[in-house]
Formats: C-alpha cells, sequence, structure tokens
C-alpha cells in the first residue's frame, strides 16, 4: 500500500537487509526492495539451532545440507512445534501491544481534541478497534493458559481457537470498513495540523515510524495470518497428538471465518450496485430494496397466470433474499423496466408442479410452479419456457432461503448508514445525467446461473427465452408516417 512497502507472495525468498527493528524488516525481492512485517516470513535455517541474524548465508547452506541428505534429529519435529507455538504466542503479544498502542496512543488522543475530529470520523478511521482490542486481550490470556511451559512441543492451542472462534466475525466489520478510513485519513493527511497530530501521537507512545494507516492495516492481516500459522502447526503436530483434531478443525474454523469476511465485503460492494439498478427501475413502489435484501440470486423472465381471468403477463423477475420482483418491459424500448410488485418469500412455499392441467385455473399448465401463502391462502403460478429454466429456478428459490438461514446465523445484516450511503451513492450518480433506462446492469447480467450456455451472452439468452409474438399491424401503419420513415 506504500511505496516502500515491499510486496512479495507465499513461497517467495526474501533477502533481509536490515532486521534492527523487531517487527519491520528491510529486505529485497528480485530488484525491489523494501519494508515488509517480520511476522509474515519464516527464517530459512535449521531450526534446531538459534539463528543468527547477522549472517543469513551459513544457516541457509546447513539448512540445504539437511534437506538434501533427508537427516532429520529423533526430536526435530518437536522442536519445529516448539517454534511454531512460540511464533503464535509472540506474534500475538506483539499484535495486542499494536492495538494498544493504536487504541490509547491514538484513539484517546483524538477523542480529546473534539475541535478538530467528531465522533462520526472517529467511527469512520477507526472502525471497531476497540471491541477486537478487548476480545483479543481474552483470546491472548486464553493462549497463553494452553502453554506448557515445561513442555512446550505438548501444548494444546486448537481448542483455544475452537473456543474462540465466533469472537473473531467482529473483524468483518472491520476490514469492510477499513477502505474508508483509508480514504478518510488521506484527506485529513492533506492538511498539516492533522498530519502533525497523528505524528506527534506516534511519537508520545513511542511507536516505530510507520503512518498511521499502516498499522490500521494490522487487524486485517492478522485475521489472514491465523490460517497459516495453524497450516503450520497441524503440519508439525503427530496425529497421535492430542492436540491434532482439535488443531486440525480451529484450521478448517478459522478458514470459514476468512472466508465469511470476504463473502460479507463483497456483498456490501454490492449493496451500491443493487441501490442503482433500483433507481433505473421506472415507477418504483414501496420500501427500498436494502431495507430487507442484499443479494440477487437469481433473475429471469417467466410468465404471470393470474386469477380468476387466468390471465397470462410476461414479466421480468428478480430474485433477492428475502424478496422476488417483478416488472414488465417496456413496450418499445425493451431495455426500460416498469415495477409491478413484489412478494415476500419469507412467507411462500414454493410448490412444484406437473405438466397437465391445473385444478385451480382448469388449463393446462407447462413448466410451471407456483409460490404459496400458506396464512392468506394466496397462490402465484409461474411458467418457465423450458424444463431446465424451471429447474434453475428451483434451485435459485433452495439458494435463497439458504442465504437467509446462513444470515441469520453469522448475524449478517446492513446497518441504516450503509443503506444510507448506498441509496446517496445511486442518487448522485443518477444525477449526473446518465440515462435511467437501464433494464439490466451489468452486475445483473454476469450472474453465473447453472447450467446456462456458457457461449452465450445473458443478453442474447434473454433474447432467446422471450415468446415469440404474432406480427402486428402497428409498424406497417405507423411507417407511413414521415417523423418515422427510415
Amino acid at each position: 500500500m506504500d511505496d516502500q512497502e515491499l510486496g512479495f507472495q507465499a513461497g517467495d525468498v526474501i533477502e533481509v537487509m536490515d532486521a534492527t527493528n523487531r517487527e519491520w524488516w528491510w529486505g529485497r525481492v528480485a530488484d525491489h526492495e523494501g519494508w515488509f512485517p517480520a511476522s509474515f516470513v519464516r527464517l530459512r535455517v535449521n531450526q534446531d539451532e538459534p539463528a543468527e541474524d547477522d549472517n543469513f548465508e551459513a544457516p541457509l547452506a546447513r539448512q540445504g545440507e539437511a534437506e538434501g541428505c533427508g537427516l532429520e534429529a529423533p526430536s526435530s519435529k518437536d522442536q519445529m512445534r516448539t517454534n511454531v507455538i512460540n511464533e503464535i504466542l509472540s506474534t500475538e503479544r506483539d499484535y495486542i501491544k499494536h492495538l494498544r498502542d493504536i487504541c490509547e496512543g491514538y484513539l484517546r488522543q483524538c477523542r480529546r481534541r473534539s475541535d478538530m475530529f467528531s465522533e462520526e470520523q472517529l467511527r469512520t478511521i477507526f472502525g471497531n478497534i476497540e471491541d477486537i482490542y478487548r476480545r483479543q486481550k481474552v483470546f491472548a490470556r486464553a493462549l497463553e493458559r494452553s502453554f506448557n511451559s515445561e513442555h512446550p512441543h505438548l501444548s494444546e492451542l486448537g481448542a483455544c481457537f475452537l473456543e474462540h472462534q465466533a469472537d473473531f466475525q467482529i473483524y468483518s466489520e472491520y476490514c469492510n470498513n477499513h477502505p474508508n478510513a483509508c480514504v478518510e485519513l488521506s484527506r485529513l493527511t492533506k492538511l498539516s495540523k492533522y498530519m502533525y497530530f497523528f505524528e506527534a501521537c506516534r511519537l508520545l507512545q513511542k511507536m516505530i515510524d510507520i503512518s498511521l494507516d499502516g498499522f490500521l492495516l494490522t487487524p486485517v492481516q492478522k485475521i489472514c495470518k491465523y490460517p497459516l500459522q495453524l497450516a503450520e502447526l497441524l503440519k508439525y503436530t503427530p496425529p497421535q497428538h492430542r492436540d491434532f483434531r482439535d488443531v486440525e478443525a480451529a484450521l478448517r474454523a478459522m478458514k470459514n471465518v476468512a472466508q465469511l469476511i470476504n463473502e460479507r465485503k463483497r456483498r456490501l460492494e454490492n449493496i451500491t450496485k443493487i441501490a442503482q439498478w433500483q433507481s433505473s427501475i421506472e415507477d418504483w413502489e414501496g420500501e427500498d430494496l436494502l431495507v430487507r435484501s442484499s443479494e440477487l440470486i437469481y433473475s429471469g423472465e417467466l410468465t404471470r397466470v393470474t386469477q380468476p381471468q387466468a390471465k397470462s403477463q410476461q414479466r421480468m423477475f428478480f430474485l433477492f433474499d428475502h424478496q422476488l420482483i417483478y416488472c414488465k418491459k417496456d413496450l418499445l424500448r425493451r431495455d426500460v423496466l416498469y415495477y409491478k410488485g413484489r412478494l415476500d418469500m419469507d412467507s411462500l412455499a414454493v410448490v412444484d408442479l406437473e405438466d397437465g392441467k391445473d385444478r385451480d385455473l382448469h388449463l393446462n399448465i407447462k413448466n410451471a410452479f407456483r409460490l404459496h401463502c400458506g396464512i392468506s391462502g394466496d397462490s402465484h403460478l409461474l411458467c418457465a419456457r423450458k424444463p431446465e429454466q424451471k429447474q434453475h429456478w428451483l434451485k435459485a428459490f433452495a439458494r435463497e432461503r439458504e442465504q437467509v438461514r446462513l444470515d441469520q446465523e453469522t448475524g449478517f445484516s446492513i446497518t441504516e448508514l450503509q443503506r444510507k450511503q448506498a441509496m446517496l451513492s445511486a442518487s448522485k450518480q443518477q444525477a449526473t445525467g446518465k440515462p435511467k433506462a437501464v433494464g439490466r446492469p451489468c452486475y445483473l447480467t454476469r450472474q453465473k446461473h447453472p447450467k446456462l450456455p456458457i457461449s452465450w451472452p445473458q443478453q442474447q439468452v434473454l433474447v432467446l427465452t422471450e415468446p415469440q409474438r404474432k406480427p402486428s399491424t402497428f409498424w406497417h401503419s405507423i411507417s407511413r408516417l414521415a417523423p418515422f420513415r427510415k
């Protein structure tokens, strides 16, 4: 993120040029030099012997010889496990110090200067870092209690991670807010008084020479590092070890936490696009989509059969979590959509119907399914053009229910502030003069529907699924008018 920060990938070999600082080293990868966090790398040395900071070449050679001969001391695996455990505990202590420095060195000082910072600004810059600090201290104490000082390799850390795995989900809010924090910091540090203030905070707290945005990146890096550390711990934990199964389960749990954070970040990035899509719909009625929904599950064209006249209508349907929106295409401009209604998926049951005569409407149906409300008794009959399209919809309804269940389990929701920001951003974009007639934004057309022909763009698929209409004399009559003649 910084010009002097060294970027590298897993498996890269970094030549360490300066290791005087315990936490940030200066190194070189190929032709690039820069600072990098020492906790993200492992020295390529024989770990049975102490590493020498002033000479990296000799230990590296010894390691190569040992690997080449295939020799390993009887207790080397235990020693390796001890080293990994010591690294986990050491980096956790350093991380706690980082969080304390941020909360006490920066946040506390900023709160004293109400003339410079509002509470909203502080929330944007620091997010929920105080909550992370409190929970991380509890986790660190639990790790220390799990450490066996007499026989470190017998320490059992896996259960500790499993016990606190739910606490790590608070990182999701922090990671999602971090880009906003960077933007706000960038804006403030352009003013000299803020730049000097942050530097004074750093010096008073005796922190290393890194800017505040660098320190605020630490929690994002930390939550990504736990799976790497647990994978290393599992590597040197024999199957007969008492901690083996717990470490294995902890690794899966922390990978799931990281995946959950990434998924939440992706969904929050999409809410602005959903707000923009809503603003493109003509004659919108009722509450905003984002009040209840945050994900587009599926979309496509269906025939809606209404009661009691059994009248059929072609409508575009958009399945979001909790609700199904249906719109009508404009007669002339097919990319313009008019809002026609919505269905509450929380109160509906999906009923698959066999081809044949419908008993309620007394007409023949094909590729149909019914959305039935058990409370009111209302039902909605929908028909697809092809059997495979019907199956896609049935699978999409199942995914929608699963998505809702997962959101309830993990506590995912959109805050009022996030919803307002997304709607404001959409209204600003519309106010810039961009045409409103955007029936399906590009992000909607790129949804990966199961088993749709991948060689066809989504727009072509929609054209193919439109029902064939009888030739109309409308254009023959209208072509006689001079202004409309090509």
